[in-house]
C-alpha cells in the first residue's frame, strides 16, 4: 500500500466520489487486500461494538445495547446446543462472567459466531461490491475508531496498575498462604502486588500507548508500544492461566491493524536498514479546519479519558482504604481456645480449634484452623455494641462474638459457635515482619535472599 500512498499528492489522498469528480483515477487495491479489509471490518466491528454503546449512556443507545445483549444471550446458547452440541449451562448472566473470567464458554462461542458472521458477510460483500477499487475512505475512519477503542482499554488497564487496584498488595490471608496452596493466577497476582515498581512500570507503558494512540501522527508508535506491552501481558496470561487470554490477543490484533499500513516502512527502516520517506497523513476531511478540529477532539478525548480514570481510580482506592480501617484489622494468633469451658490444646490434628483469625476489612475475614489453610468468611460488624458475626464454612456453622481490647495487641472473644459457648484469647501479629513485606529494595547485596 505504501508505494501507492507515496505516489499520491495531498490533493488526491481522498479516494471515492471526491477524487473521481476531480478527474483523478483512484488507486486500486489488490483483491486479497480488499477481501482482508472486508473481513477485518466486520469482525472487529462486532467485537468492539460495546465501545460506542459504553460511552453513550442515553436512553436510545441503552435500548440498543440491551437489545444487542439480548440477541447474543439467545444466540450463543442456541449455537452451543444445536450447532456445537455442547451441554454447557450458561446461567442467567448472558456473558457468564460472574466468576471474573473473560475466557468463558460463552465468550468462545460468541467469538466463533463473530468469525462465521464475518466470513459470510465478506463473501456477500465481495460479490455485491466487486467493482470497488479501494476502501481508503472507510479504512481511514475505521482506523480512527479502532485507535480510540484501543486507547480506552489501554488507559483504563494502565491507570488500574498505577494505583494498587488491579494488583493490590498481598492480603493478610495471602501472607499466610503457602505457595502450594496458591493457584497460578493467585501467585501471579501476589508477585505483581508485591512489586509496586513493576506494576507501575507496566501501567505506565499501557497509559503511554493509549495517549499516543489518540494523536494521529503518533498512532503508529502508540500501536507498537501497545503490541510490546500487551505481548508481555499475554505471556503472563498464558504462563499463569489467567482467563483474559482472548481479550489480550484481540488488543494485539487491533494494534496490528493500526500498524499494518506502515509495516513495509518499518521493516525497511528497522530490519533492512533502508532509507524511508515520511509517510503522508491522509486527512479525514477536505477542509483543513475540520481536520484540525478532528485532531483536537481526539486528543481531548484521550485527556478526558485519562482524567476520568485517574479520578475514578483514586476514589475507588479511598473507598478500599476506608474498608481496611476496621477496629480489629490484622492477623490475630490464638493463645487460648475454649469450647464449652474446655481448653483445646494447639494440636495440628484438631479441625475445630483456631490457629489464627484474620480480619481483612469490615466485610471480609478468615479463620485458619490448626489442621488446614485459611477459610474465607463473611464478617458483619456491630461497632457500637462491640460485636461481630462470622458466617461461612466454619465448624458448627456461623459464630457470633463479643470482643474486648484490654490492650491494643490483645483481643478477647466470647460468644457462641454452633450453639456452644466459646472464648478465645488472641494476640496481634505484626504483618510488616513478613519477609515479603520487610525485605524492601537493595542496590548492593553481597548474598542473594531467595527463600
Amino acid at each position: 500500500m505504501q508505494p501507492q500512498l507515496r505516489a499520491e499528492s495531498p490533493s488526491n489522498s481522498i479516494a471515492g466520489p471526491e477524487g473521481e469528480a476531480r478527474g483523478i483515477e483512484p488507486p486500486c487495491w489488490r483483491l486479497g487486500t480488499k477481501i482482508a479489509f472486508r473481513f477485518a471490518f466486520v469482525y472487529f466491528s462486532l467485537y468492539t461494538l460495546y465501545f460506542p454503546l459504553h460511552f453513550l449512556s442515553i436512553p436510545p443507545v441503552l435500548l440498543i445495547s440491551q437489545m444487542y445483549s439480548s440477541l447474543w444471550s439467545a444466540a450463543v446458547p442456541w449455537v452451543s446446543r444445536h450447532a456445537l452440541h455442547l451441554s454447557h449451562d450458561f446461567g442467567m448472566d448472558y456473558l457468564n462472567t460472574v466468576g471474573g473470567s473473560k475466557d468463558t464458554t460463552f465468550v468462545y462461542v460468541q467469538v466463533l459466531c463473530y468469525l462465521l458472521i464475518a466470513l459470510l458477510a465478506t463473501v456477500i460483500w465481495s460479490l455485491l461490491d466487486r467493482q470497488r477499487r479501494n476502501y481508503k475512505w472507510l479504512h481511514k475512519w475505521f482506523t480512527v475508531y479502532l485507535r480510540l477503542n484501543l486507547a480506552v482499554g489501554m488507559i483504563a488497564y494502565g491507570v488500574a496498575k498505577l494505583f494498587p487496584l488491579q494488583f493490590p498488595p498481598p492480603s493478610l490471608s495471602k501472607l499466610l498462604e503457602t505457595y502450594g496452596e496458591s493457584s497460578p493466577m493467585g501467585l501471579m497476582w501476589t508477585f505483581m502486588g508485591a512489586s509496586r515498581i513493576y506494576s507501575i512500570f507496566g501501567g505506565a507503558g499501557e497509559v503511554l500507548a493509549g495517549l499516543l494512540l489518540v494523536v494521529p501522527r503518533l498512532a503508529t508508535l502508540g500501536a507498537l508500544v501497545c503490541i510490546g506491552v500487551m505481548s508481555n501481558v499475554l505471556t503472563l496470561n498464558l504462563g499463569y492461566d489467567i482467563p483474559v487470554k482472548l481479550g489480550s490477543i484481540h488488543l494485539i490484533l487491533i494494534a496490528g491493524f493500526v500498524v499494518l499500513p506502515d509495516l513495509r516502512r518499518l521493516v525497511d527502516f528497522f530490519v533492512l536498514n533502508r532509507r524511508v520517506e515520511p509517510a503522508p497523513a491522509p486527512p479525514l476531511f477536505r477542509r483543513k479546519w475540520l481536520n484540525r478540529v478532528a485532531i483536537a477532539l481526539q486528543v481531548a478525548f484521550g485527556l478526558l479519558l485519562l482524567a476520568y480514570n485517574l479520578y475514578h481510580s483514586e476514589h475507588l482506592l479511598r473507598a478500599i482504604q476506608a474498608r481496611n480501617t476496621v477496629p480489629l484489622y490484622g492477623i490475630w494468633s490464638v493463645d487460648e481456645f475454649k469450647i464449652g469451658g474446655e481448653v483445646r490444646p494447639p494440636l495440628l490434628s484438631d479441625p475445630v480449634r483456631w490457629n489464627r483469625i484474620i480480619v481483612e476489612s469490615d466485610q471480609d475475614a478468615g479463620v485458619q484452623p490448626m489442621s488446614g489453610p485459611v477459610q474465607h468468611l463473611y464478617l458483619h460488624f456491630d461497632k457500637q455494641n462491640r460485636k461481630f458475626i462470622l458466617a461461612g464454612h466454619v465448624p458448627y456453622g456461623s459464630a457470633a462474638f463479643n470482643y474486648e481490647n484490654p490492650q491494643p495487641e490483645v483481643l478477647i472473644l466470647t460468644g457462641k459457635m454452633g450453639g456452644q459457648p466459646v472464648s478465645v484469647t488472641l494476640h496481634k501479629e505484626d504483618e510488616s515482619k513478613f519477609l515479603l513485606n520487610s525485605r524492601g529494595f537493595h542496590w548492593i547485596q553481597d548474598y542473594s535472599v531467595n527463600q
